[in-house]
């Protein structure tokens, strides 16, 4: 072994980690985890249906309706289900052998449930008030000032990203990510095979 990889193992020994979820404590986070994550997935469908209908539905008040409910009272369970997940898969990598980055999948996961957080605060609420209003301005009888059209892609992806993540937590794909990063080294010869012989040195002219 080489002395960079005996200073990196001494590293990671000596570094300060966090007690380690066993038993109850361990099974609370993961429960919490897993509804936290079935409740986001749901919250996704009633959007995809409810964006269905506000851009479908051939009656303006049921597409007003479906879009004002949307604008109003679907985001905040939607990120608090999120940052639930998210707050519970730290847990859980930190108590555990998993990890964060150790391990591909639980990485990937990681970044699936930032990114989807980070797009719900950044790109979904702002436009919320916008919703409502298009809603409200069907319920009303007037024309809509805006276009919500891009309620389409928000359910699209997060469906899909939340769905590799499930596959992903069942499958545990990839293996460490430290073994995959670090360079090969060579076999030691089996026992019992034959060593390749040196060949010796040309003679000196006398």
């Amino acid at each position: 072994m080489t002395s960079t990889a005996v200073a990196a193992r001494d590293q990671e020994r000596t570094r300060p980690r966090l007690p380690e979820l066993r038993g109850p404590a361990r099974k609370a986070v993961l429960t919490v985890h897993v509804l936290a994550a079935a409740t986001w997935i749901g919250i996704d469908v009633l959007v995809a249906v409810l964006v269905g209908l506000g851009l479908l539905a051939p009656d303006p008040e049921l597409g007003g309706a479906a879009l004002l409910v949307l604008g109003t009272a679907v985001v905040p369970p939607m990120l608090a289900s999120a940052l639930v997940c998210l707050a519970s898969g730290l847990l859980l990598g930190l108590g555990t052998r998993w990890g964060l980055v150790r391990y591909w999948w639980v990485a990937v996961k990681l970044a699936i449930t930032l990114v989807l957080s980070t797009l719900i605060l950044v790109l979904l609420r702002p436009g919320m008030p916008a919703v409502a209003d298009h809603g409200r301005a069907l319920l009303q009888a007037r024309p809509p000032a805006g276009d919500v059209s891009f309620l389409v892609y928000p359910p699209v992806v997060s469906l899909t990203a939340l769905s590799l993540a499930v596959v992903l937590s069942v499958a545990k794909p990839w293996g460490r990510v430290r073994r995959a990063l670090s360079p090969r080294r060579p076999s030691p010869p089996r026992p019992g095979a034959a060593r390749p012989r040196r060949s010796s040195p040309p003679a000196r002219p006398r």
